[in-house]
């Protein structure tokens, strides 16, 4: 059977352009696209017209578990499996911009940013889980070492603004906190997900600076060789993801192969 990758939070941005370049050229992949509002996902239905074999779109808001639960159960009838999930959906913050000081700071702003970006993720692993274990192993590379063998992989998108050891200008409180979790929730999953015969790869990759609307409040700010297309940053992370194996789970990796320090 063919590979079965999903990415979640494709409508736009890189989880559009992860769908664009699964399809393009990684056949006959089949790909599922999930995001919040697939009929107002304009440019993911052209997608699918070009692609009608291939591309399945699917309704999941990350905030929402009933709708994490109701994909999954999607996915199982249609593919019985899964080789490859990317988490995408991301928030910067509400307002669209970071908190600059302690007191732009607001606990439904942490809230709802922790919420799409760490939680979602992580109760994407719960439900999907089973369905990476019933994998083949299609992305990644597998060593000779057959209990060193992966079923799947499970990608979370992170930022470097994530790392503790690596934070030494502040700010940015609620997105900071929400990339820490993420990555601890990535670490975890390596531990538990990493037991049994069928063991999946978990890692963070952190794509760069993208031109996406996540980061367009700051493009100004940003020198132009340093400003990422999502077409560059997602060959660079698939990249990465071509090379990944147990080896190299539990880890953040920014779009150049080098380690993030937690």
């Amino acid at each position: 059977m063919a590979a079965v990758a999903l990415v979640q939070g494709a409508s736009r941005g890189l989880g559009f352009e992860f769908c664009r370049y699964l399809l393009f050229n990684r056949p006959p992949a089949a790909v599922v696209a999930t995001c919040r509002n697939p009929d107002a996902a304009h440019r993911l239905a052209a997608l699918r017209e070009q692609h009608p074999d291939r591309l399945t779109v699917l309704e999941l808001d990350a905030c929402r578990e009933e709708d994490i639960a109701s994909a999954a159960e999607s996915v199982r009838a249609a593919f019985g499996k899964v080789d490859l999930i990317i988490n995408s959906a991301a928030m910067l913050h509400p307002s669209g911009k970071g908190e600059t000081h302690l007191r732009d700071v607001s606990a439904q702003g942490v809230i709802s940013t922790l919420t799409i970006n760490a939680v979602g993720p992580l109760v994407m692993a719960k439900y999907f889980a089973p369905l990476l274990q019933k994998g083949t192993g299609a992305f990644g590379q597998q060593p000779p070492n057959k209990e060193k063998q992966h079923s799947g992989i499970i990608v979370n998108m992170t930022a470097r603004v994530g790392s503790i050891g690596d934070n030494a200008l502040g700010g940015w409180y609620s997105y900071r906190m929400s990339k820490a979790a993420l990555n601890m929730a990535t670490r975890n999953l390596s531990i538990e997900l990493g037991r049994g015969r069928s063991k999946i790869v978990c890692v963070s990759l952190h794509p760069g600076t993208v031109k996406t609307d996540l980061s367009r409040p700051y493009h100004h700010n940003i020198p132009n060789n340093k400003l990422f297309s999502t077409e560059h940053s997602v060959q660079c992370l698939m990249n990465i993801i071509d090379t990944l194996n147990m080896y190299k789970t539990g880890k953040a990796y920014a779009w150049d192969n080098t380690e993030i320090p937690w």
